[in-house]
């Protein structure tokens, strides 16, 4: 059994975490991770209120009697959402961990400290890092250039950004992007991290509520089938790389007075959640990152789990041969 700052600190028994993902951290996953022995996240506005947050939390507890969070993604919105209340809603369901993303999440440490709730932060550079343990953050996920979703607009790969940060932090570091095996998890170990947190690799799992044929595009992909998106606006996205994508890529590549009304339609977020309920995956964009390229099955996420920590302590032992 592997041991770390992640394990002792979170209360889970693998160094394995599953990060929130839009339309897809449901219950049945999260408690399919948590069931395993890994730490899984809801995410939050996934669900339309906070009522349904509420509601969801507690259909996972009744799947699942491990240690589970909830992800919060605080970003401006057109439409403004009640990020105090879905707050609310996840110390009111008794969750212990929070993953919170986008802004700086200082404003509801107080009450969540208060509860007893442990928060780690996602980041994209090592500056952010710092400033979020300054704050009072628990931990933080750190997020190279490899990772689904916003990997931010500085293009460091975890090779560099995962010990470079280890050198500047004092609190645990999960590290995210590129993740799908045991050998990614002993390399994230030496560089520095506590754990892996892993989002594209646990959509290509049985309990993951996407449409099959999205499954299935992943295990056919390689490391090159992704696409990034919305740089020319410094809201840097890596999508899968289909017809969508492509497009969104050549109006803003081409186009000098490009703006983001010349892509919006493309990016809509209910094309994207089409592609997860019908299994159209050409039917708008949705988030995958360079790990398609090490993923060939689709298991169930206790066969997952357990594969990659038994592959790790073996990988670990095979090395500590070399040492003479």
């Amino acid at each position: 059994m592997l041991k770390t700052a992640l394990t002792e600190q979170f209360g889970v028994k693998h160094p394995v975490v599953q990060g929130g993902m839009q339309w897809v951290g449901r219950a049945e996953l999260v408690s399919a991770v948590a069931n395993a022995g890994a730490l899984g996240f809801i995410t939050a506005l996934t669900q339309p209120t906070p009522e349904d947050l509420s509601k969801e939390i507690a259909r996972c507890r009744e799947m699942t009697d491990q240690p589970f969070g909830v992800n919060l993604t605080i970003l401006p919105t057109i439409n403004p959402v009640p990020y105090d209340e879905y707050m609310a809603a996840i110390v009111d369901g008794g969750v212990k961990v929070v993953e919170t993303a986008g802004r700086n999440p200082e404003p509801y440490l107080p009450m969540l400290k208060e509860n007893g709730v442990k928060v780690i932060h996602k980041c994209t550079s090592v500056r952010h890092g710092v400033k979020s343990e300054k704050v009072g953050c628990d931990a933080v996920s750190m997020d190279g250039f490899e990772c689904a979703g916003h990997p931010g607009e500085d293009d460091v790969p975890n090779l560099v950004l995962l010990p470079a940060a280890a050198d500047k932090l004092s609190i645990p570091m999960v590290a995210s992007g590129g993740f799908g095996d045991g050998r990614g998890l002993v390399a994230a170990l030496a560089l520095g991290a506590c754990g892996i947190n892993m989002g594209t690799r646990f959509m290509a799992t049985k309990e993951s509520p996407v449409h099959e044929n999205v499954k299935r595009a992943m295990v056919e992909a390689d490391e090159r089938s992704t696409q990034l998106v919305y740089r020319k606006f410094r809201n840097t996205a890596r999508i899968y790389k289909n017809g969508v994508a492509e497009e969104i890529h050549e109006i803003e590549t081409t186009k000098a007075d490009a703006t983001f009304d010349d892509i919006r339609e493309l990016a809509a977020g209910v094309r994207g959640r089409k592609v997860y309920e019908t299994g159209d995956v050409e039917a708008g964009v949705w988030s995958a990152g360079m790990v398609q390229g090490i993923i060939n099955d689709i298991p169930t996420c206790e066969e997952l789990v357990s594969r990659i920590v038994e592959d790790a302590e073996r990988i670990i032992e095979q090395q500590s041969k070399l040492v003479a």
